[in-house]
């Protein structure tokens, strides 16, 4: 008797402990207002358009707005200490989750201060992890021409942006997996700067799944202008 399929579940992180130094000292870009909401608030608000099973939010510990804000399904809002980088707060939530979800359950990590990720971006990406049973993320080819500087402010020579992408969030992958990922790459201190390069350390297939350059994600002030 074969086991009738369980219904997909989605959750989403939010890493949302850091210092925003590139931002301002005193304020956070994630608290930053926009239309009467907080970048947060934003951001959350695009990740429900998703059907999701609920998500995480890994905050600093001297953090007290994160739980006064009035967030989209906010009964679905889980909380958990971040840490001293990234990569140490997606680890936390997914210890977090560990307890509450399934390892083959799929986990959207996504930057607190990208509040213009659109519907169909979304969708786009479920649709490709789901559809190949492989992580996936949202990236843009690189559209730019390249300059390598070594020492400001003087170009040094034009990087081949042929084969180049630009990493987004939020990056998608099995709850296990991603655990598994980011557990051995900090053990081998490899440089993790997303999420996909600890699924690349272990050698797991990531696939890129075109977005869109508005995607933006807020680091510095005109950002919020935009």
């Amino acid at each position: 008797q074969p086991k009738p399929q369980s219904p997909l579940k989605l959750w989403a992180i939010l890493p949302a402990a850091g210092s925003g130094s590139r931002f301002s000292k005193t304020e956070l870009k994630q608290y930053q207002m926009i239309q009467e909401r907080t970048v947060l608030e934003h951001t959350v608000a695009r990740l429900n358009q998703l059907s999701l099973t609920g998500y995480v939010l890994a905050i600093g510990e001297h953090d007290h707005v994160a739980k006064t804000l009035n967030f989209s399904e906010q009964h679905k809002a889980h909380f958990c200490l971040g840490g001293a980088e990234r990569v140490n707060s997606v680890l936390n939530a997914l210890n977090y989750l560990s307890s509450i979800a399934n390892d083959d359950d799929w986990v959207l990590v996504h930057d607190a201060a990208r509040p213009c990720v659109s519907q169909s971006s979304l969708n786009d990406l479920v649709d490709i992890a789901i559809q190949y049973n492989e992580a996936a993320i949202l990236a843009t080819p690189v559209r730019d021409t390249l300059k390598r500087v070594t020492h400001t402010p003087y170009i040094q020579d034009t990087v081949n942006r042929a084969s180049l992408w630009q990493a987004q969030t939020p990056q998608m992958a099995k709850l296990g997996v991603l655990k598994r990922a980011i557990e051995q790459a900090l053990k081998d201190s490899a440089n993790i700067t997303d999420e996909a390069s600890a699924l690349e350390h272990i050698g797991e297939k990531v696939q890129v799944v075109q977005g869109r350059s508005d995607n933006i994600k807020i680091t510095y002030p005109d950002d919020l202008e935009l």
